[in-house]
């Protein structure tokens, strides 16, 4: 069950109360625990979505520098943390995006100036955006560093924003190449983002094709896992 981080609540509620962002963000932070414990206890496991850590690089904070930025993150990632003190890591994930929305995507933050910031937050799994032609590059600069061994990695392997159907053997490869990068019993294939974000009376993408591409990624996970675990090739 998904649920915003403090972060990326201060795009969407406005501050009129606190006399700074830092003050607001630790605010936001004590009161999203109660929302993510409930989620936990319930027994789902909770996806925290942070946007801030990435997409907020091009919108809520185009006038700083990428040094600057990180600082934000930080701060943004020390409040998660905060926020779910107690909650165990194997049951939260953490979900780092772009942007969910058909675009250039010229001006996106590049992974490896977020992903080590990432690795501190105590969700044990991290989501990110890995079919978006901006970003499918980077399994190759995850391969260069290191990824921490209590780290789940869940990268996306079919696109949110458009009616392309991946054909099951692009996803087979997709995956492939990420369990180069980490171990394969660490790995999960994921989407790039959510394909309802918000209420609209022309979704980007239509539910049939949404249906088409989960079945796409469920008969290409079919086909790596023959591949990963030594049972032939699909």
């Amino acid at each position: 069950m998904t649920a915003p981080s403090p972060g990326i609540l201060t795009r969407f509620i406005i501050n009129l109360h606190y006399p700074s962002e830092d003050a607001y963000v630790e605010a936001l932070a004590d009161v999203m625990k109660t929302e993510y414990r409930a989620i936990v206890e319930a027994g789902f496991v909770l996806q925290i979505d942070a946007p801030d850590l990435a997409s907020a690089r091009n919108n809520q904070h185009r006038d700083l520098t990428d040094d600057q930025f990180r600082r934000i993150a930080e701060r943004n990632i020390a409040a998660i943390n905060a926020a779910t003190e107690g909650l165990p890591a194997d049951r939260m994930r953490l979900h780092i995006c772009w942007g969910n929305y058909e675009g250039p995507h010229t001006h996106d933050l590049p992974l490896l100036k977020i992903i080590d910031l990432a690795f501190k937050a105590r969700p044990q799994a991290i989501s990110i955006e890995a079919a978006n032609p901006r970003h499918d590059h980077e399994w190759e600069d995850l391969a260069d560093i290191d990824i921490p061994d209590d780290k789940i990695l869940i990268p996306g392997v079919i696109d949110s924003t458009t009616n392309f159907v991946e054909h099951p053997r692009l996803v087979a490869q997709r995956i492939g190449r990420y369990a180069g990068v980490i171990d394969r019993e660490r790995l999960i294939a994921g989407v790039d983002c959510g394909f309802g974000t918000a209420v609209r009376s022309d979704p980007m993408v239509v539910d049939s094709i949404v249906w088409a591409k989960l079945r796409a990624l469920s008969e290409g996970a079919a086909i790596a896992s023959k591949r990963l675990w030594g049972n032939g090739r699909g």
